[in-house]
């Protein structure tokens, strides 16, 4: 059974080993039309995690992010497809998933050692990736590299640092999508 129609909003969230917000591993029934916003993370690993790997099978998709404030972290947006944690090994190696549809905008975070680790799976990217309107400032000691992406398709606008090659610049004022519509739901 999928992970549907999830708003998530007014999170305040200290965590120093993980994510503010994770989806997966585990998504056997799929997790899509994801809402999250007013979201303040601190002391974080990540502000939001996608983790899977093959054998994971299912999708992510439909995540829709605004308006976060993160202080003192990691990496602001960390997408692995590379999870490899498997909880024996009779897991289907064709069972690819599809991670697409991913949307970020109203970001600010400070103190912030690296912007952004993405990494699809080879020969299966991950797809329609945004990220806009976002400013990433950095520690005083940051990885030289801002922008890990591999296996991976998208857009930016109005993004710092500047975002790797994969994430195409759009320009100032193409921010990404956030449905106004509304849904019955489960509320976080």
């Amino acid at each position: 059974m999928p992970t549907k129609q999830l708003v998530i909003r007014r999170l305040t969230c200290i965590s120093p080993f993980s994510a503010v917000i994770a989806l997966g591993s585990e998504m056997s029934g799929g997790i899509e039309d994801v809402r999250a916003e007013d979201i303040t993370g601190i002391n974080s690993e990540s502000a939001v995690r996608i983790k899977t790997a093959v054998g994971r099978g299912n999708y992510v998709k439909d995540i829709y992010v605004r308006r976060m404030t993160m202080k003192t972290m990691k990496m602001v947006f960390w997408m692995a497809g590379n999870y490899g944690s498997h909880p024996d090994n009779d897991y289907d190696p064709n069972a690819i998933p599809v991670i697409q549809n991913i949307n970020f905008r109203d970001v600010i975070a400070e103190n912030v050692t690296m912007a952004a680790r993405l990494e699809g799976i080879p020969g299966h990217p991950f797809s329609g990736i945004c990220i806009s309107n976002t400013t990433i400032g950095l520690t005083q000691k940051p990885k030289k590299i801002q922008w890990n992406c591999t296996e991976i398709a998208g857009v930016s606008s109005n993004v710092t640092p500047q975002p790797c090659n994969l994430l195409t610049d759009q320009g100032p004022d193409n921010a990404c999508n956030f449905p106004e519509d509304s849904f019955t739901s489960a509320i976080v």
